[in-house]
């Protein structure tokens, strides 16, 4: 989400009876209502995104608007960068960390499938931190990476030693993942709205996806300094409660707009919602 001439834009993920993901365009007057646009801005062309353009995330630098996104072939999921002027037209630069796996340190990955590369979701601060650019990336547990091009990325840590974990006992307990791009205070702190997902019943396979926040201090972004021990959007609503996955609350987008914060979520992996807090 971001806000350009005072309207919302938003970019969002959707598929249609293929179940190929594909990125659309939406804008808004309020941030409430939305006229989507009729075509894709983004959709599948080689071989790493063949099943789909997913988990679209902004950040704007330079005047040029970077994308982050996942690629996903049916196997892996894959963490990618897209360019573009104006939200419409994107440049694609490929996988950026082809061979990491954001799920090596999960206590579920016996449960979850075999190893191979994967490492969805990813944020980029809007500006540089000591001199490099930073970007908090992760599906499972989060880690961070930092460049000195916006397109060759390092990351921090190796697989096994991320920077912010699940919590056992707590609505964290399973996953935690990075949601919106991070908001700079004015007091030194970067903070991000994140996901988790605890289960509910494993062998039901039933699982609740909530969200919760976790800062870090600009002088050292790969270290949480503060995490929420409850979340502050859990599922509540139908619309949350059933759908593709049931039991969803899963934020991605977040703008200040008009004297308020509004928060973008999915609900179910079928709709799309806004949570509104004064700014």
């Amino acid at each position: 989400a971001a806000v350009v001439d005072d309207r919302v834009v938003l970019l969002y993920r959707a598929h249609g009876e293929d179940l190929v993901s594909r990125i659309g365009i939406a804008t808004s007057d309020d941030g409430r209502i939305f006229e989507r646009e009729p075509h894709p801005v983004l959709e599948p062309e080689h071989d790493y995104e063949s099943r789909g353009c997913e988990d679209p995330r902004l950040a704007h630098i330079d005047g040029t608007w970077h994308l982050t996104y996942t690629g996903y072939d049916g196997t892996s999921a894959l963490l990618c960068l897209a360019t573009s002027p104006d939200l419409r037209t994107w440049t694609k630069h490929g996988p950026l960390l082809p061979d990491f796996d954001t799920w090596a340190s999960s206590h579920l990955l016996r449960l979850k499938r075999e190893r191979r590369p994967w490492n969805k979701a990813g944020v980029i601060h809007s500006r540089r931190l000591g001199g490099t650019w930073w970007m908090w990336f992760g599906e499972s547990a989060i880690f961070a990476a930092t460049s000195d091009d916006l397109r060759t990325w390092t990351p921090v840590t190796d697989e096994m030693h991320p920077m912010h974990r699940p919590s056992p006992g707590r609505f964290d307990a399973d996953l935690v993942e990075i949601g919106a791009p991070p908001v700079e205070t004015e007091d030194g702190l970067l903070v991000f709205l994140s996901n988790a997902a605890r289960i509910l019943d494993a062998e039901a396979g039933t699982v609740q996806y909530s969200c919760g926040q976790f800062a870090v201090s600009v002088d050292d972004p790969a270290t949480v300094v503060a995490a929420t021990d409850e979340p502050w959007l859990a599922p509540s609503t139908l619309e949350d409660q059933v759908g593709l996955v049931g039991n969803v609350t899963f934020v991605q987008g977040l703008v200040q707009h008009r004297g308020e914060w509004l928060a973008y979520y999915g609900q179910a992996d079928t709709t799309l919602a806004v949570a509104v807090a004064p700014a």
